[in-house]
């Protein structure tokens, strides 16, 4: 099985950590969006698309990404990086790759430094994280998506 990880990394990289330990268990490619055309993902069998959550959703960069990909009946898996670390932001992104005849397979998330808006004022919302229970978990995520 070929996989495929592309995400936007922030100015904190907390997704990115999250990106590329998953990419150590899949044996994937990991590149970010602007290294990959969209056209791309039609070589691989499963992909990965991650971004850090901002208003609700991930990334705008990463749904602009996602409204240029091609329609296709490839597996996806989503992931995020937050301030609250939750799946519960995942749906409208699954819901644009759905729309394209993406196939979900599953979602991974978790929290990650957050200085967004008022947060800076006090340093911060979970300093350290990604940490490396954040990351051992990412890669156990990983082996599922690697065992189906």
């Amino acid at each position: 099985m070929t996989s495929l990880i592309i995400y936007h990394a922030g100015q904190h990289r907390n997704t990115e950590k999250i990106a590329k330990a998953m990419a150590a268990v899949l044996g994937a490619d990991c590149k970010r969006t602007h290294e990959v055309s969209p056209n791309t993902i039609l070589d691989y069998d499963l992909v990965g698309f991650g971004a850090g959550i901002y208003f609700g959703k991930h990334h705008a960069i990463l749904l602009k990404f996602i409204d240029r990909l091609p329609s296709s009946n490839k597996d996806f898996f989503i992931f995020s990086t937050s301030g609250m670390g939750s799946t519960r932001f995942h749906e409208h992104l699954k819901n644009k790759l759905s729309k394209k005849g993406y196939e979900f397979i599953g979602e991974f998330a978790c929290k990650g430094f957050d200085t967004f808006g008022p947060f800076k004022l006090i340093g911060g919302l979970n300093k350290d994280r990604p940490n490396n229970l954040d990351l051992e978990n990412a890669k156990k995520f990983a082996s599922t998506l690697k065992n189906r």
